[in-house]
């Protein structure tokens, strides 16, 4: 029977469910066995708590961010079909993504030399590091930095120097809310190398069409190539979550890997990313492909 000393607002009867305006109409719920850590932060609310069948499980503001048994679906995809773009994949910067899931991701990349993470909420890393060692053991690798402040100031100081930037952010409300907009993609656009790349999380082609067709077409107007791609996660709202790609290079094609490993080092580094799923994740349905071919390549 579910006992805990620690409550949140959001778990009743032993069971966490998680319930937005977002997603109007729907829920996703999870069954808890103990409550670990609930704080407010100076930015966020912040609860992680260990789940019946999905491990432990980090949530801000209520809405879920990782858990232990599906997260690496999507720390790899936001990940892997942006390095395998670039030839050459030196500077990774990461916004957002305190976990450490992207990190550890990136940097099974060895032509990385630098991975910086940027993250405005010291809370999320600090929490990451001792209730999610899975995700968070990224931080004692060599080439990681870690700097804690907001990403929109952090890129104004930085021209022409990574190869690759990823936005692991949460959804467009709250700290987030300013990472879905044209002026934040201008800074990313400024701050890669000729031939950069940038990955951004693009939100749920079953909830989002009109914000997906709204990010994709400004940014066409600030890098060449963009495109969309999809990987699945249970314990994401509709099971579905999105990416955004943009190039600096005209000539990049997303939907072939331009660096690859053997299917057997595939096996050993990587639980859902391959080559196969890199090509099939940019494959739309036709309703999504009618709401943004206008606005994507």
């Amino acid at each position: 029977m579910y006992s805990s000393a620690l409550t949140h607002s959001t778990i009743k009867n032993g069971w966490f469910s998680e319930v937005n305006d977002m997603w109007p109409g729907q829920s996703m719920n999870i069954e808890v066995d103990e409550v670990l850590h609930v704080e407010k932060s100076k930015l966020q609310d912040v609860l992680v708590f260990k789940s019946k069948t999905y491990g432990n499980v980090l949530v801000l503001d209520g809405i879920i961010q990782v858990t232990e048994r599906d997260e690496f679906s999507y720390q790899e995809m936001i990940t892997h079909p942006a390095l395998f773009s670039h030839p050459n994949p030196e500077r990774v910067l990461v916004i957002g993504g305190g976990d450490g899931g992207v990190l550890r991701e990136v940097i099974k990349h060895p032509q990385v030399k630098e991975a910086v993470l940027c993250d405005i909420d010291e809370t999320v890393i600090r929490v990451s590091k001792k209730y999610l060692p899975g995700m968070s053991i990224s931080y004692t690798d060599p080439r990681v930095t870690v700097h804690i402040g907001d990403g929109f100031d952090f890129l104004k100081n930085k021209k022409d120097y990574f190869d690759v930037i990823i936005t692991d952010s949460s959804d467009p409300v709250g700290p987030a809310e300013n990472l879905y907009e044209s002026h934040y993609y201008e800074l990313m656009s400024d701050a890669l190398r000729a031939g950069g790349i940038v990955s951004a999380q693009g939100e749920c082609q079953w909830l989002d069409l009109p914000l997906i067709k709204s990010v994709t077409k400004f940014a066409r107007n600030i890098f060449p190539v963009v495109k969309y791609a999809y990987t699945t996660i249970p314990t994401y709202t509709s099971g579905q979550i999105g990416f955004v790609l943009c190039a600096k290079d005209a000539s990049t094609n997303f939907k072939e890997p331009l660096r690859r490993v053997t299917p057997e080092e595939e096996l050993k580094l990587f639980k859902y990313y391959n080559s196969e799923i890199h090509r099939a994740s940019f494959a739309l349905p036709n309703f999504t492909r009618k709401e943004i071919e206008d606005s994507t390549n």
